[in-house]
């Protein structure tokens, strides 16, 4: 069990929660998470928003039983941890570009302050938060409330393009991605729901051509060209 050290709401039904410990991870990898009581039953997926030498923090939004859990611990509450997960975003170096819509900017801070040349775009449906903190660790940022952050995306000004979002948004990135003739390398992080986070049931499939790959293990980070959205 680990020691909560703060839960703290940055926007209606948004919270950064941090726990105190030493743990690993890379940008892009995600903890499953699950509290002390015996219902709900299955742990949570949660991106790595932030680490360090003595914690690790999470941005979640408050969508089912799990996370309306989360959002009443407190300081000094425990949780179980397990992870890292995934296999995360790749170390690259070049122009890049780190694009995340709505609670999807979670695992984008991290890999910020891992990728320090790169230019952060983030998009909100109706109010932006966080972008304080972000500003403190990139290079460039761009935040767009309302409509689709892509819009702000010129996609053949980068070598390497990480997006994070809902399904609808990914699928869009990739139609550009063709459309554009962008020649270079997007990669997309899925949302989709988990159970164990360790490969064993399937819940998480992602369709790719010629079958499925698992999120929890050969993802949740793909090249967007090997992912099927038309499911």
């Amino acid at each position: 069990m680990a020691e909560i050290l703060s839960n703290i709401q940055v926007s209606p039904g948004v919270f950064r929660m941090k726990i105190a410990g030493k743990y690993e991870g890379r940008a892009g990898q995600f903890y499953m998470l699950r509290g002390s009581r015996i219902e709900p039953l299955l742990s949570r997926p949660l991106s790595i928003f932030d680490l360090s030498d003595h914690y690790i923090e999470f941005l979640y939004q408050v969508v089912g039983e799990g996370t309306h859990l989360f959002a009443g611990l407190k300081r000094g509450d425990s949780l179980n941890l397990v992870g890292p997960l995934g296999n995360g975003f790749p170390v690259l170096e070049g122009r890049i570009a780190l694009v995340g819509g709505g609670i999807g900017i979670a695992p984008l801070y991290y890999a910020a302050r891992q990728m320090v040349a790169s230019d952060v775009f983030l998009g909100f449906r109706e109010e932006a938060y966080l972008v304080r903190e972000f500003s403190s660790v990139c290079s460039r940022i761009q935040v767009r409330v309302g409509g689709s952050i892509l819009d702000e995306v010129v996609f053949e000004d980068y070598d390497y393009i990480f997006v994070c979002g809902p399904t609808g948004m990914l699928k869009a990135a990739g139609q550009r991605q063709a459309e554009r003739h962008y020649t270079g390398n997007l990669f997309v992080s899925v949302e989709n729901k988990m159970a164990c986070g360790i490969g064993a049931c399937l819940v998480c499939s992602v369709k790719v051509p010629g079958g499925t790959k698992r999120a929890c293990v050969e993802g949740p980070v793909f090249l967007a060209k090997e992912v099927d959205f038309d499911d």
